[in-house]
Protein backbone atom coordinates (compact mmCIF):
# COMPACT_ATOMS: atom_id res chain seq x y z
CA UNK A 1 0.00 0.00 0.00
CA UNK A 2 1.58 3.63 -0.92
CA UNK A 3 2.37 5.85 1.94
CA UNK A 4 -0.12 8.90 1.88
CA UNK A 5 1.34 12.12 0.61
CA UNK A 6 -0.29 13.60 4.52
CA UNK A 7 2.51 11.21 6.22
CA UNK A 8 5.62 11.86 3.62
CA UNK A 9 5.18 15.49 4.10
CA UNK A 10 5.10 14.92 7.71
CA UNK A 11 8.30 12.87 8.16
CA UNK A 12 9.73 15.41 6.01
CA UNK A 13 9.22 18.04 7.87
CA UNK A 14 10.21 16.13 11.30
CA UNK A 15 13.58 15.67 9.62
CA UNK A 16 14.10 19.03 8.29
CA UNK A 17 13.30 19.99 11.81
CA UNK A 18 16.14 18.58 13.99
CA UNK A 19 18.20 19.13 11.10
CA UNK A 20 17.91 22.70 11.87
CA UNK A 21 18.26 22.03 15.66
CA UNK A 22 21.40 20.24 15.33
CA UNK A 23 23.01 22.92 12.88
CA UNK A 24 21.95 26.14 15.49
CA UNK A 25 23.43 24.02 18.07
CA UNK A 26 26.61 23.27 16.59
CA UNK A 27 26.55 26.62 15.53
CA UNK A 28 26.26 28.32 19.07
CA UNK A 29 28.38 26.30 20.66
CA UNK A 30 31.56 27.45 17.97
CA UNK A 31 30.39 30.83 18.21
CA UNK A 32 32.91 33.59 19.46
CA UNK A 33 32.07 35.08 22.86
CA UNK A 34 31.67 37.88 21.21
CA UNK A 35 28.76 36.75 19.36
CA UNK A 36 26.89 34.99 22.00
CA UNK A 37 25.55 36.20 24.90
CA UNK A 38 27.27 36.52 28.54
CA UNK A 39 25.78 36.35 31.98
CA UNK A 40 26.09 39.47 33.91
CA UNK A 41 27.72 39.16 37.23
CA UNK A 42 25.83 41.08 39.67
CA UNK A 43 29.02 42.23 41.55
CA UNK A 44 30.10 44.26 38.94
CA UNK A 45 26.48 45.65 37.77
CA UNK A 46 26.12 49.55 38.68
CA UNK A 47 24.34 50.22 41.91
CA UNK A 48 20.54 51.51 41.25
CA UNK A 49 20.63 54.56 43.03
CA UNK A 50 22.43 55.77 46.15
CA UNK A 51 20.20 56.10 48.95
CA UNK A 52 19.24 59.63 49.84
CA UNK A 53 20.97 61.14 53.60
CA UNK A 54 19.90 64.61 54.87
CA UNK A 55 22.43 67.01 53.90
CA UNK A 56 25.53 63.85 53.45
CA UNK A 57 27.15 63.41 50.20
CA UNK A 58 27.44 59.62 49.63
CA UNK A 59 31.45 58.58 48.37
CA UNK A 60 32.08 54.80 46.52
CA UNK A 61 34.12 53.33 48.85
CA UNK A 62 37.42 53.44 48.00
CA UNK A 63 39.45 50.71 45.96
CA UNK A 64 41.59 48.60 48.54
CA UNK A 65 45.13 49.58 48.34
CA UNK A 66 48.12 47.93 46.86
CA UNK A 67 48.93 45.56 49.85
CA UNK A 68 52.35 47.05 51.08
CA UNK A 69 54.83 44.01 51.18
CA UNK A 70 54.25 42.88 48.12
CA UNK A 71 57.35 44.53 46.47
CA UNK A 72 57.61 47.22 43.59
CA UNK A 73 57.39 47.54 39.63
CA UNK A 74 54.77 45.70 37.26
CA UNK A 75 52.95 43.22 38.74
CA UNK A 76 49.76 40.79 39.83
CA UNK A 77 49.24 40.68 43.67
CA UNK A 78 47.02 38.16 44.82
CA UNK A 79 46.08 38.57 48.74
CA UNK A 80 44.91 34.63 49.81
CA UNK A 81 43.68 36.52 53.07
CA UNK A 82 41.20 39.17 51.22
CA UNK A 83 40.75 36.82 48.19
CA UNK A 84 41.51 39.63 45.84
CA UNK A 85 44.09 40.19 43.18
CA UNK A 86 45.58 43.85 41.84
CA UNK A 87 46.65 44.40 38.49
CA UNK A 88 49.80 46.70 39.71
CA UNK A 89 51.63 49.15 36.92
CA UNK A 90 54.75 50.14 37.06
CA UNK A 91 54.20 53.40 39.00
CA UNK A 92 53.28 51.05 41.90
CA UNK A 93 49.35 52.11 41.52
CA UNK A 94 46.55 49.24 40.86
CA UNK A 95 45.26 49.56 37.20
CA UNK A 96 42.84 47.06 38.17
CA UNK A 97 41.84 45.22 41.75
CA UNK A 98 38.74 42.31 41.99
CA UNK A 99 38.06 40.19 44.62
CA UNK A 100 38.42 36.15 43.36
CA UNK A 101 37.38 33.13 44.58
CA UNK A 102 39.83 30.67 45.52
CA UNK A 103 41.27 27.69 44.62
CA UNK A 104 41.51 24.28 47.03
CA UNK A 105 44.95 24.52 46.96
CA UNK A 106 46.70 27.27 47.21
CA UNK A 107 50.79 28.82 46.59
CA UNK A 108 52.88 29.24 49.33
CA UNK A 109 53.83 33.51 49.81
CA UNK A 110 56.43 34.10 47.53
CA UNK A 111 57.34 35.54 44.01
CA UNK A 112 56.24 33.79 40.78
CA UNK A 113 55.94 34.69 37.29
CA UNK A 114 53.88 33.79 34.71
CA UNK A 115 54.56 30.45 33.03
CA UNK A 116 51.78 29.56 30.84
CA UNK A 117 48.67 31.18 29.02
CA UNK A 118 46.06 29.13 27.33
CA UNK A 119 42.86 30.72 25.60
CA UNK A 120 40.17 28.18 26.67
CA UNK A 121 40.58 24.82 28.20
CA UNK A 122 38.54 22.45 30.42
CA UNK A 123 39.38 23.20 34.15
CA UNK A 124 40.11 20.27 36.82
CA UNK A 125 36.49 20.68 37.66
CA UNK A 126 35.24 19.44 34.37
CA UNK A 127 34.04 22.99 33.62
CA UNK A 128 35.52 25.01 30.50
CA UNK A 129 37.19 28.03 31.41
CA UNK A 130 39.18 30.32 29.64
CA UNK A 131 42.01 33.51 29.84
CA UNK A 132 43.85 30.91 32.06
CA UNK A 133 47.11 32.37 33.48
CA UNK A 134 49.47 29.65 35.43
CA UNK A 135 52.12 30.79 37.55
CA UNK A 136 52.72 27.82 40.53
CA UNK A 137 52.46 24.30 41.00
CA UNK A 138 51.64 22.60 44.55
CA UNK A 139 52.53 19.22 44.95
CA UNK A 140 51.62 18.06 41.09
CA UNK A 141 48.60 20.73 40.62
CA UNK A 142 48.87 23.50 38.63
CA UNK A 143 47.55 27.13 40.12
CA UNK A 144 46.51 29.71 38.28
CA UNK A 145 43.70 32.43 37.38
CA UNK A 146 40.64 31.65 35.15
CA UNK A 147 37.77 32.51 34.42
CA UNK A 148 34.21 29.99 33.91
CA UNK A 149 32.52 30.47 30.49
CA UNK A 150 29.63 29.71 32.18
CA UNK A 151 29.97 32.48 34.93
CA UNK A 152 30.27 29.96 37.77
CA UNK A 153 32.46 30.17 40.66
CA UNK A 154 33.67 26.47 42.05
CA UNK A 155 32.42 25.38 45.36
CA UNK A 156 34.60 26.82 48.67
CA UNK A 157 33.65 23.61 50.25
CA UNK A 158 34.49 21.19 47.80
CA UNK A 159 37.06 18.03 48.80
CA UNK A 160 38.67 18.18 44.96
CA UNK A 161 41.91 19.59 44.91
CA UNK A 162 42.05 22.16 42.29
CA UNK A 163 44.62 24.74 41.26
CA UNK A 164 41.61 27.66 39.82
CA UNK A 165 41.62 31.00 41.38
CA UNK A 166 38.41 31.90 39.48
CA UNK A 167 37.45 35.42 38.56
CA UNK A 168 34.63 37.02 36.38
CA UNK A 169 34.63 36.67 32.76
CA UNK A 170 35.26 40.59 32.80
CA UNK A 171 37.92 40.22 35.23
CA UNK A 172 39.57 37.43 33.40
CA UNK A 173 39.98 39.26 29.99
CA UNK A 174 41.70 42.08 32.08
CA UNK A 175 44.24 39.48 33.62
CA UNK A 176 44.54 37.73 30.37
CA UNK A 177 45.83 41.51 28.89
CA UNK A 178 47.84 42.31 31.68
CA UNK A 179 49.55 38.86 32.36
CA UNK A 180 52.11 38.47 29.70
CA UNK A 181 53.95 35.64 29.75
CA UNK A 182 56.82 35.91 32.70
CA UNK A 183 54.94 38.82 34.20
CA UNK A 184 55.76 38.88 37.90
CA UNK A 185 53.34 37.33 40.47
CA UNK A 186 53.25 37.72 44.20
CA UNK A 187 51.28 35.98 46.86
CA UNK A 188 50.74 37.36 50.12
CA UNK A 189 48.84 36.60 52.81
Amino acid sequence: MPAKSSTIVTALTTAAVVVVGVLGYQAAASAPDTLTQTRKDPRHSAPKSPPEHAGKKNKAPAAAPVPPSSGKGRRIVYSLDAKRVWLVGADDKAVRTYPVTPSTVSPPLGAYAVASRSVSVTGSDGIAIEHVVRFAAVEGVTVGFSAAVDGSMPDPGSAKRTGGIRESRTDGKAMWDFALHGTKVVVVS
